[in-house]
């Protein structure tokens, strides 16, 4: 279980490198292709103030992705952090949460937090490969 003290719920960085840890086990895989060559994904964050933390290019099919390629948290101005605390908290509340208590916890606006709390039920639908990915199992207990 994990405390709501946790650094992935604190800061973006951490959330980001997180997520990697748990899609990426095995070092990064591009969304695009499937390629999981080492020698073949580059880390591109660095090179420029412009670009975001976590990006990598693919040199087999030349596109940029970050970890949130193909997940619900994809082409969101949210904080990743923000993001990984609304889905720990849904899956937490044994009887769901709304998103006005969402809004209050998170620190953001109702919109935003309606926004997030029906991706991420949309992502726990059964059938939905948007959370774990395709041919992944995500387990939930008491849901």
């Amino acid at each position: 279980m994990s405390s709501l003290t946790n650094p992935m719920f604190q800061d973006a960085e951490a959330a980001r490198l997180h997520l990697e840890s748990v899609l990426w086990p095995d070092g990064p895989t591009c969304p695009h292709c499937g390629n999981c060559e080492a020698g073949t994904i580059a880390l591109v964050a660095g090179v420029k103030r412009s670009h975001r933390a976590g990006l990598r290019y693919c040199n087999a099919c030349k596109p940029q992705f970050t970890v949130t390629v193909g997940t619900v948290f994809e082409r969101s101005h949210i904080p990743l952090n923000k993001w990984l605390l609304a889905a720990h908290l849904l899956a937490a509340s044994k009887k769901g949460i709304s998103s006005h208590q969402l809004m209050r916890m998170l620190g953001v606006t109702y919109k935003t937090a309606w926004f997030m709390a029906h991706r991420l039920r949309e992502a726990m639908k059964e059938g939905s490969v948007l959370l774990g990915g395709a041919g992944r199992i995500v387990e939930a207990d008491e849901m």
